[in-house]
Parts: C-alpha cells; sequence; structure tokens
C-alpha cells in the first residue's frame, strides 16, 4: 500500500504541476471546474496503468527471465525524464494572458482530458511495470488516481499559495521516488536469485 501511495504521489507530480500552475495563472477557478480537473486527472492516473497492465500481460511468458530489468529500466526512464524535465523547468515561466488561460486552460473539456492524458502516459509504463513482475494492478491503480485526485484538489485549492517552491520542485521529487521504486524492484528480485 506504502508503495502504490508513493507511486501515486510521483506519478501525480505533472497533474499536480499543471493544477498548481491553472491556478496561479487564472484568477479563480471555480469549485465545480477544480473538481472536474481533479476527477480527470484522478481517473486518467487509475486507468492507465491498468492498460499497461494488460498490455504487459500479452507479453509476459516471453519475458520472464529478464522481466525485473524491464521494470527497472522503465521507471528509471520515466523518472529520470521527470527529473530532466524539473530541472530544465526551475526557470519560471510568465503566465498568459487570462483569456488564454479560459479558453484553452483547464477550464476547457478537451483541453483537461489532453491534459489528463498527457500526464498519465509514465502511468502506462508503471502498469506494464507491474504486469512484468506480476503484481495485481486494480488496487494500486485505485490508489494511485485517488492520490493524483487529491494531490491536483490541492494543487488547485492551494496554488496561488504555493506557487514557484512546489511547482519547480515537483518534478525532480516525483522522478526520485519512481528511480527509488524501480531500483527497489530491481535489488529485490536479485536478492531472491541470490
Amino acid at each position: 500500500m506504502l508503495t502504490s501511495i508513493l507511486i501515486g504521489l510521483a506519478l501525480s507530480m505533472d497533474a499536480f504541476a499543471v493544477s498548481v500552475s491553472a491556478s496561479i495563472c487564472t484568477a479563480s477557478i471555480p469549485a465545480a471546474i477544480g473538481l472536474r480537473a481533479a476527477l480527470f486527472f484522478g481517473f486518467f492516473q487509475f486507468a492507465m496503468p491498468v492498460i499497461g497492465w494488460y498490455l504487459g500481460g500479452a507479453f509476459r511468458q516471453l519475458i520472464q527471465g529478464f522481466d525485473h530489468w524491464i521494470a527497472f529500466l522503465l521507471l528509471a526512464a520515466v523518472g529520470g525524464k521527470m527529473i530532466y524535465g524539473g530541472i530544465r523547468a526551475r526557470s519560471p515561466e510568465a503566465c498568459p494572458d487570462p483569456d488564454e488561460v479560459k479558453s484553452h486552460g483547464i477550464m476547457r473539456l478537451d483541453t483537461l482530458t489532453v491534459l489528463a492524458f498527457a500526464t498519465s502516459i509514465d502511468a502506462l509504463a508503471v502498469g506494464l511495470s507491474y504486469s512484468m513482475i506480476g503484481s495485481p494492478i486494480y488496487g494500486p491503480a485505485a490508489v494511485i488516481g485517488v492520490t493524483t485526485f487529491l494531490t491536483c484538489a490541492l494543487g488547485i485549492l492551494f496554488g496561488r499559495k504555493l506557487k514557484t517552491v512546489l511547482e519547480e520542485w515537483a518534478d525532480i521529487a516525483g522522478g526520485t521516488v519512481l528511480l527509488l521504486i524501480g531500483l527497489k524492484i530491481l535489488v529485490e528480485h536479485l536478492a531472491r536469485h541470490i
């Protein structure tokens, strides 16, 4: 359960950064829009690991001998990408024009769907990793989805107060957690075979 929560926190960092940014750059987000955004992000973070798990199940028999390496490499790649993106994004960007945020940000359903999908692609790799190590997915996926929902709701609610400090470090923290979880999977599997 703790691992699922940590993975959920790590995976929710992109969506959290989007939520914080939307909250910072918009004078006010209506509660219904904020709730809808958090639900979208949470749902996609739940669905993508499940999809990844089923995709991985189709290939499990072929790669059982080195599945732990695949899980580690996937999590390391996703975590490394998040850390790299977080380091590159350390310089604060100017907020767009408020009218642009309303017409292109999380206020629009089509844009919100694209953002929720884009920020959950990493979760697909996590689901694939769970499949490779033969772990069930629905419980962890639910925890990841709920964690993302809560994280995004807080990001929207407190975005104006959190500002740049957490936003700048969110991807770095999330990527580090994914790298550590990937390393844990690798070490545990190698320790079983020593």
